[in-house]
C-alpha cells in the first residue's frame, strides 16, 4: 500500500494507520535496514536487539528506535525484534511489496550491467524492457528483457504497466526523453545521466544517482588521510 502502513503494538499486533511525515533522513536509513535484515535472515538469525543491530550497522541503538517508532514501532521491550517480522515490515514500507514494474532507457554498459543485476528482483522491482536507438542492439535480449525501439517508448509505457524508467541514456539525451514520459503513466525515474530533471510538477519522481560523487568523496578521504599521515611524519622528524 502508498498511503498507508501497518503500525505494530508491543505485542505484534498489526493496526492500520495513515503512514506519518517521516523525514528523508530516515528514508534514506530504511534500505540499510533492509540489507542487514536480509543478512540476518541468511544467517538464520530469528532475533536481535537494537543495541546488536546498532553494532552491525554503526548506528546508536537509540537512532535506531528512532527509526523504527517513526512507523509505529516494531519491537518489544525485553525481547528485541522479530527479525522476519522486521523485515517484512521494512519491505512494506519501502514498497518492496507493490509489484512495481520498470524499464531501462538506454542498452549500453550501464543498462546492460543494471539489467543483470539481482538488485532489482530482491527489491520487488520487475524489470519487464529495455530501449535504445542502436538497431543492431533492437530486437535482442539482455537475459529474458528484450530490447525495444525508442520509438515504442510512449505506447509501450501506456499499454503495459510501467512504474519506473532508468535513465542510463547519454545525458544530452535525458531531457528529452523526460518530456516524453511526461504523458505516460510512468510515474518514477532513476536517473544516472548526470542530468539534474525536476518534474514534480507533472507528478513525477525523479530520484538521481550521481557515482562520480562517490568516488570524489572517497578521494576527499583518502587526501585527509594522507595529509594528516604527513604531519604525524613530519612531527616525528
Amino acid at each position: 500500500m502508498k498511503s498507508e502502513h501497518i503500525s505494530v503494538s508491543e505485542e505484534g499486533e498489526g493496526t492500520l494507520d495513515k503512514r506519518p511525515y517521516v523525514s528523508q533522513a530516515v528514508i534514506k536509513r530504511l534500505p540499510r535496514y533492509f540489507r542487514y535484515l536480509r543478512e540476518l535472515i541468511a544467517e538464520g538469525t530469528m532475533r536481535i536487539s537494537s543495541s546488536e543491530l546498532s553494532s552491525r550497522m554503526h548506528v546508536t541503538a537509540s537512532q535506531i528506535r528512532q527509526d523504527l517508532n517513526c512507523f509505529g514501532g516494531f519491537g518489544q521491550q525485553g525481547y528485541g525484534y522479530n527479525v522476519h517480522y522486521l523485515y517484512a515490515k521494512i519491505c512494506e514500507i519501502l514498497g518492496v511489496s507493490a509489484g512495481f514494474k520498470a524499464v531501462i532507457i538506454g542498452s549500453g554498459n550501464l543498462g546492460r550491467a543494471l539489467a543483470r543485476h539481482t538488485m532489482f528482483a530482491k527489491r520487488g522491482v520487475d524489470v519487464i524492457a529495455m530501449f535504445d536507438v542502436n538497431e543492431a542492439l533492437i530486437g535482442s535480449y539482455i537475459g529474458d528483457i528484450p530490447v525495444l525501439s525508442m520509438d515504442e517508448l510512449e505506447n509501450y509505457c501506456r499499454s503495459h504497466p510501467v512504474d519506473i524508467a532508468v535513465f542510463t541514456m547519454p545525458k544530452e539525451a535525458a531531457a528529452e526523453i523526460a518530456t516524453r514520459l511526461v504523458a505516460t503513466p510512468v510515474t518514477g525515474i532513476w536517473n544516472f545521466t548526470g542530468k539534474e530533471l525536476d518534474l514534480r510538477e507533472y507528478g513525477k519522481v525523479v530520484e538521481s544517482v550521481h557515482m562520480g560523487d562517490s568516488l570524489m568523496t572517497l578521494c576527499y578521504e583518502l587526501s585527509r588521510m594522507q595529509e594528516s599521515a604527513e604531519e604525524i611524519e613530519s612531527e616525528i622528524q
